[in-house]
């Protein structure tokens, strides 16, 4: 018969381990929670300063293109006085839309960038709710 080795600690019961398991759950849950905290204001931070800085861009922008749009109206109609004026500002106005319309699609993609939603928190509780025993007459699917 093979020797039975004791350190001097009595074997924990199932019910303890069980309760430890629950317990160490619980915590990486809050944990998790905390981090999804985190993580939600600093893309918040993030989202807010971009769109603070794109509304004051726009606003100065704004500005800047009607005067740069009533100068090259000006110009266009100095430099072919056979169009009329509404035809320069016409011309004019068409370039001003094209150039408005590419800037646009490009702030639209820079806020693809990134979401304000917790990628990797979520990550990483699916990762640890995948690993934790269900209990008998569970699957997955039945988790509320």
């Amino acid at each position: 018969m093979p020797a039975e080795v004791h350190n001097g600690a009595p074997a924990a019961p199932v019910t303890e381990l069980l309760k430890g398991i629950v317990n160490d759950v619980g915590e990486l849950v809050r944990q998790e929670v905390r981090f999804a905290r985190k993580e939600i204001t600093s893309d918040l931070r993030k989202t807010s300063a971009a769109t603070t800085y794109l509304a004051i861009g726009g606003a100065v922008v704004l500005v800047g293109t009607i005067l740069l749009a009533h100068t090259l109206a000006l110009l266009l109609q100095w430099a072919a006085p056979h169009l009329p004026l509404w035809g320069c500002y016409g011309i004019v106005s068409l370039l001003m839309l094209a150039v408005g319309g590419a800037v646009a699609y490009a702030g639209y993609a820079k806020f693809q960038t990134f979401t304000p939603i917790p990628d990797k928190t979520i990550a990483t509780i699916q990762e640890n709710v995948s690993g934790v025993p269900q209990p008998l007459g569970m699957t997955s699917g039945d988790r509320r």
